[in-house]
């Protein structure tokens, strides 16, 4: 293996997940990456306009999969502009809203892709269909974000790269059998 193969596999790779209000799928995004990246990846979250609070459906959900949430946050994507913040690989905008909104120009130019899902915080209902369209984000991220993760990153060109991430987007993940 090549020096650059190798220090292409020990590079840790760093993934914000964008939402107009970084409450829930942008959150269970940032959880998703960092327990299937294992190391290789280090994921964030933040929103165009957060609504200061992650949304105590997300919170419950995750904790029920045993996902950290002690210092999960909704927070402004501001935070990923300044000289202190990570050098972003990947950004992802996860809710259509913020993939229509000007984002800010991200050092060190990251390799963007928009992987739109329907907002389970928007969804009506009894508790309980609150709960499957969070449950069903959940899974439909999880998938996309076990693709992505699979992805030979250090051997594709920026093409074939920007190629796949646009495909995962697009993904159709397996529907969630509703039992009537």
């Amino acid at each position: 293996m090549s020096e650059t193969s190798r220090r292409s596999e020990q590079k840790v790779y760093n993934v914000l997940f964008l939402c107009t209000g970084n409450s829930a799928r942008s959150i269970l995004a940032e959880c998703v990456l960092n327990r299937l990246g294992q190391g290789r990846f280090k994921a964030y979250s933040a929103g165009s306009d957060p609504v200061g609070q992650v949304n105590p459906l997300a919170l419950e959900l995750l904790s029920s999969q045993n996902y950290p949430i002690e210092d999960l946050r909704s927070k402004n994507w501001s935070e990923f502009e300044g000289p202190d913040a990570p050098e972003l690989d990947f950004v992802f905008t996860v809710c259509d809203n913020a993939a229509n909104e000007v984002c800010p120009i991200w050092p060190g130019q990251p390799m963007t892709a928009h992987w739109g899902l329907p907002d389970p915080a928007a969804a009506e209902g009894t508790e309980a269909e609150k709960r499957f369209a969070f449950a069903d984000t959940l899974r439909m991220l999880t998938q996309r974000i076990d693709i992505f993760v699979n992805l030979p990153l250090a051997s594709l060109d920026q093409m074939a790269l920007k190629e796949h991430l646009s495909k995962i987007g697009a993904h159709k993940p397996e529907s969630a059998a509703v039992d009537a």
